[in-house]
């Protein structure tokens, strides 16, 4: 099945109101929509951007941003779900901290499509800034597929990428295609991901599309600094790049928000796994042997 296919190098800007922020992610979503996108993909903490919208004493601090953003999600995630009903999209618009009942924040991202709410998937492995310095706890709730008018989706968030485990459990799953929110703020960050999300599509035979945070926004402590590119990688095999990338950006140092938008057929790709120059996800169990 080919499907069109759109990742965001997402700038992060300073969005004061909420009515500015409504129509910043409605013109966003019609430009990716009106170029044929079926599946859109933001980057992890795209959420943070309504921080921006908390007075300046508190979006400038680590802690107060997260937990002034709470009020404002339900609001955000009804703005998300609408824009995938009225243009009959997969959104994955970014991630955000979620404070959940047990008074943990986690790092979230939630799915929508034409029929609303599809789910969510929890952040699973913590980087060194959310463990030790900003207090986000790991997802308690694994790891999940859905089911999407585009395909069955897996969700793995940055960091998640860089463990090996995490997108083979997605494979035994029937995930076709993994969505990779990213959110880095040095080229070697981004280059983790990116080698990381490679090595994640070669051995398990399978997609991958990333989704960075792109700029500088100095007026945010957590997303200060952001580099990454959007990309979509897939197996180095018959029929497919080389390079085992797809399609990617120009550039992962920019100052604006942009699109890739790429069409692929994901039946061409789960062909591998069966006439593949290698048999990777086959092979898996045999060097367990060693």
């Amino acid at each position: 099945m080919t499907v069109t296919l759109a990742a965001c190098q997402y700038k992060i800007e300073l969005i004061e109101t909420w009515e500015e922020y409504i129509l910043h992610l409605t013109k966003l979503v019609e430009e990716a929509a009106g170029r044929g996108a079926e599946l859109l993909l933001l980057p992890e903490y795209a959420g943070l951007v309504l921080a921006g919208q908390l007075d300046e004493a508190v979006r400038s601090d680590l802690h107060g941003s997260i937990a002034g953003i709470q009020p404002l999600l339900p609001d955000w995630l009804r703005l998300c779900e609408e824009l995938a009903r009225k243009h009959s999209v997969v959104l994955q618009p970014g991630s955000a901290p979620v404070r959940d009942p047990d008074g943990q924040y986690r790092n979230r991202a939630w799915l929508f499509g034409p029929d609303g709410l599809i789910g969510h998937q929890d952040k699973i492995v913590m980087t060194r800034f959310e463990r030790e310095q900003w207090g986000i706890a790991a997802g308690a709730e694994g790891l999940r597929v859905f089911e999407t008018p585009v395909g069955t989706l897996g969700i793995l968030i940055c960091y998640d990428n860089e463990f090996p485990m995490l997108s083979r459990k997605l494979a035994e799953m029937g995930a076709e295609l993994v969505l990779a929110p990213s959110c880095t703020d040095t080229l070697a960050g981004a280059y983790r991901v990116r080698i990381g999300a490679q090595a994640r599509a070669l051995e398990n035979q399978f997609a991958v599309l990333a989704s960075p945070t792109a700029g500088t926004a100095p007026w945010s402590p957590a997303l200060d600094e952001n580099r990454g590119r959007a990309a979509l990688y897939v197996p180095s095999d018959y029929g497919m790049p080389p390079s085992g990338v797809f399609a990617e950006s120009e550039s992962a140092e920019v100052e604006a928000t942009s699109w890739l938008v790429t069409s692929i057929d994901l039946a061409a790709v789960a062909k591998l796994r069966t006439e593949g120059q290698v048999a990777t996800r086959r092979d898996w169990p045999e060097q367990f042997s060693v």
